[in-house]
């Protein structure tokens, strides 16, 4: 019998073929949870499935990621994902995306609206809002999962129905004082944080409008006046230097200035050197020329990848200075191309080798100029992930989990009147549970009704409409802030939002400001020109707090 009879028997015919072989389903993840998920998936009879993932197998994966073997890596993990799932059924058809679930351009309104379920397998916070987002926008259900060790949990989220991702509060990482990370360090994670959320984002991000405010809190909490004069002006100099990185020679600019003059300037504050090591200014020519040797290897600590070979794989040994610089330079560089090729800001993603490699050099060669422990790609990529060790049977447990709650928000969908008997009586949203995995000895694993959406959400209680463009993907080119402005003061019979041209509107890009009733600058630019690409979302803000704030999301469709 096929693999998939006991479900269809057990489902009926009518059920199974309504709810779930024609049922189109979206995988977002296909490592440690997403291998699992997309072999239940054909195993219990989808037939429909496509799957996201930036990220490429590496040797550390195959402990608990099932679908691949050495032979894979450093291939694709969609692709490969995808491939050996297919051989289990080859009636399924399963489409592989390598790419990032956030690029608007391949992954935008039209695509998630083609699905009628998202399944979340993701270990990355910002790509879990992204894709919640999405759903949201476009009304189609989301079912998120995450583990932590032998923790786990699975959330069904339905608009206006469930809560969604962003309803509650999620846990606020440590952070650490900027004086700190940016003057002091004295252990690896200030050197990582470093390097991933000050200097990455100064060379390759959106303008950090934070920075100002956390020097003035540090300045008036008592901190040294001088020191944080001097990283107000290494900011302004920092500005300066991106406005380079497309030329030759940027990365011995940046090098220079960040490990040596910047670590000088530090070396004059003699008081603040009184308790502590004074650290080691470092110059690219002199460093891109030692020939000291890799320091010798930490002990193993328990989170550590095993080597299976008598020469340690590049992830997991420590590199010389100057194999450093060499990978500050390639990474710098390439990352510099990428922005210079792009219209909007970069943002880190550990599974980015550019953007990993770019962090493990620069946190590496501050902890060498302060005398700090440096540490391997492996473990910096552990760090600035927020990495814990994962366990395949809770990957296991929670995608099973998963699966089955689609199941139920997959039987809310469409008309039900052709499915009868048990099984349409025991599936359905509102059979939907948030699921908890844990290591209580009395309720390992229990569900609750999901919660209600909350009113003040940021997210599921705004309105989202689609700003569909029509003709070339260059529409957002033509299209201006100042027509888009105008369009939404039209009545809805002439295809606008109705927005009464009294009320005081301010629109916003994520953080940035781009319009309001003092700020016309901006109404004839182009939308590409301010950053607003397919994909991008325009929130217009009632400024009197009245109105519901209106998420407009760029839509592209040629040939309209």
């Amino acid at each position: 019998p096929a693999r998939n009879a006991f479900a269809s028997q057990v489902l009926g015919a009518s059920f199974f073929a309504s709810h779930v072989s024609s049922s189109r389903v979206l995988l977002v993840g296909a490592g440690g949870i997403g291998c699992e998920v997309i072999k239940d998936l054909v195993l219990f009879g989808f037939r429909h499935i496509e799957v996201i993932d930036l990220d490429t197998i590496d040797l550390s994966n195959l402990n608990r990621q099932f679908l691949f073997n050495r032979s894979h890596i450093k291939k694709s993990k969609s692709i490969v994902a995808a491939s050996v799932a297919g051989s289990f059924e080859p009636e399924a058809k399963i489409v592989a995306h390598h790419g990032n679930v956030k690029d608007g351009k391949m992954f935008g309104y039209d695509f998630f609206r083609d699905f009628d379920v998202v399944l979340n397998a993701l270990d990355n916070l910002d790509a879990r809002r992204w894709v919640n987002r999405m759903c949201i926008a476009t009304g189609v259900s989301l079912v998120e999962s995450g583990t932590t060790g032998f923790l786990g949990q699975v959330q069904p989220i339905v608009k206006d129905a469930m809560a969604c991702y962003d309803c509650t509060e999620k846990p606020v990482q440590k952070t650490f004082p900027v004086c700190t990370i940016r003057s002091t360090p004295s252990t690896p994670i200030h050197c990582v944080v470093w390097a991933k959320t000050w200097l990455f984002t100064q060379l390759f991000g959106e303008d950090d409008e934070t920075e100002t405010a956390e020097l003035d809190k540090a300045e008036a909490d008592g901190g040294n006046s001088d020191e944080i004069n001097a990283l107000r002006k290494e900011a302004g100099e920092m500005r300066a230097l991106r406005s380079t990185l497309a030329t030759p020679g940027a990365a011995q600019r940046v090098f220079d200035k960040v490990f040596k003059a910047d670590v000088d300037r530090l070396l004059g504050m003699d008081e603040m050197w009184r308790n502590r090591k004074r650290p080691t200014p470092l110059a690219y020519a002199e460093a891109l020329k030692s020939t000291a040797a890799a320091p010798a290897p930490a002990a193993a600590t328990s989170t550590a990848a095993p080597a299976t070979t008598t020469q340690t794989l590049r992830d997991q040994r420590q590199l010389s200075l100057k194999e450093t610089v060499e990978m500050f330079t390639t990474s710098l560089d390439a990352l510099a191309k990428r922005a210079a090729g792009s219209s909007t800001a970069l943002s880190f993603d550990k599974d980015d080798s550019d953007a990993l490699d770019f962090v493990t050099s620069s946190s590496n060669l501050r902890s060498i100029v302060h005398a700090i422990e440096t540490k391997t790609r492996f473990d910096v990529k552990q760090m600035a992930g927020n990495i814990i060790p994962a366990i395949a049977s809770t990957n296991a447990i929670i995608a099973g989990a998963l699966v089955l709650q689609a199941l139920h928000l997959l039987a809310g969908r469409g008309d039900d009147s052709s499915s009868s008997g048990s099984a349409a009586a025991a599936f359905g949203p509102s059979h939907a549970h948030d699921v908890m995995l844990g290591k209580s000895t009395r309720h390992v694993l229990s569900g609750t009704a999901p919660p209600k959406p909350n009113p003040s959400c940021s997210v599921c209680s705004d309105v989202y409409v689609p700003l569909i463009l029509t003709g070339p993907s260059s529409s957002t080119s033509s299209a201006t802030l100042g027509q888009v402005i105008t369009l939404v003061r039209q009545p809805r019979s002439e295809g606008g939002l109705g927005l009464d041209e009294d009320e005081e509107l301010g629109v916003y890009e994520g953080n940035r400001l781009l319009a309001d009733p003092d700020f016309d600058d901006n109404h004839e630019r182009s939308l590409a020109s301010l950053g607003v690409d397919e994909g991008k979302f325009l929130a217009l803000v009632d400024e009197d707090g009245v109105r519901q704030t209106v998420q407009l999301i760029v839509v592209v469709r040629e040939g309209e």
